[in-house]
């Protein structure tokens, strides 16, 4: 498998979540249980990808480093830089340049969940090397999301358009992406948009244009949500809550992913669980050595 660094865009102002995040970091709002920081961290956990940034306003900085005090304990490498202003999606590949070196890149933002059965296997196999690779996803209105724009004939990527007036197709963009270690130079040479940002489709139509953006449909059983709203984050909590009675399994807890990866030992396993006492998440991951 070829090394890859990783990525969660977590800064943003969350305006989506006004009052909410008034004085609150959306990302360290609950999804459930959990914060919802720890839905993007696992996401790159299961892929394989042990060196890990996240990006987080200046004012956010000390919360993040108290939440995750010792890394080492899940057996990864993480480390906080500031976004001191949102300046869209590429310029986190700005912030991480000299973190990226020369590997590929799997950027997440920090409002994304996924869940589903096969979703490891999905996104080990994602990583890649030359170019860079996005995923398809059908949605009822995608007016509100970065839409894909294919070739009839070839199936082929013509565009990333974002939030289309017209209809061009129902396959939105999940905020996922994973890109070659060029992607730094490509995010550089961008302009702003009107709205004053770096667009991340503006970034994506570059690998288009080479013919060097992949697409991949998710398969049936894996679910993407964004978290961002008001709505999409108490169904993203409701979905959670209903799979995880019913199945009796955490989904995205940090601490599972780095055990089952072999990446801490048991007795790691156990230490990390009384850092949440006799609560369910902490006695489920005591469970796991039953």
């Amino acid at each position: 498998m070829v090394e890859s660094f990783g990525i969660i865009l977590a800064g943003g102002n969350g305006t989506r979540l006004f009052p909410l995040t008034k004085v609150v970091n959306k990302h360290l709002l609950p999804v459930f249980d959990k914060p919802m920081i720890y839905y993007p961290l696992s996401t790159l956990m299961l892929a394989g990808i042990r060196d890990v940034l996240i990006i987080v306003r200046p004012q956010d900085l000390s919360l993040y480093q108290s939440l995750f005090p010792k890394p080492e304990y899940l057996g990864i490498n993480l480390r906080f830089l500031v976004q001191k202003e949102p300046n869209g999606i590429p310029d986190a590949y700005l912030i991480g340049k000299k973190l990226i070196k020369n590997r590929p890149v799997t950027l997440v933002l920090g409002d994304n969940i996924f869940l589903g059965q096969g979703l490891g296997r999905t996104l080990t196999n994602s990583i890649i090397s030359k170019g860079a690779k996005i995923f398809g996803f059908p949605v009822n209105n995608p007016q509100d999301y970065g839409v894909l724009k294919l070739d009839q004939n070839s199936n082929k990527v013509i565009r990333v358009v974002e939030k289309p007036k017209e209809f061009i197709g129902n396959l939105a963009v999940p905020g996922l992406y994973f890109t070659d270690a060029t992607v730094s130079e490509i995010a550089y040479d961008l302009k702003k948009s009107l709205r004053g940002e770096l667009e991340i489709t503006d970034l994506l139509n570059v690998y288009a244009e080479k013919n060097q953006l992949e697409v991949e449909l998710f398969q049936r059983g894996i679910g993407w949500m964004d978290a961002g709203s008001v709505n999409s984050l108490f169904e993203a909590a409701e979905l959670v809550q209903v799979l995880q009675k019913r199945q009796g399994l955490q989904f995205s807890s940090p601490e599972e992913i780095a055990w089952r990866n072999k990446w801490i030992s048991d007795e790691q396993l156990i230490l990390n669980s009384q850092n949440y006492g006799a609560t369910e998440y902490g006695n489920y991951l005591r469970s796991l050595l039953d």
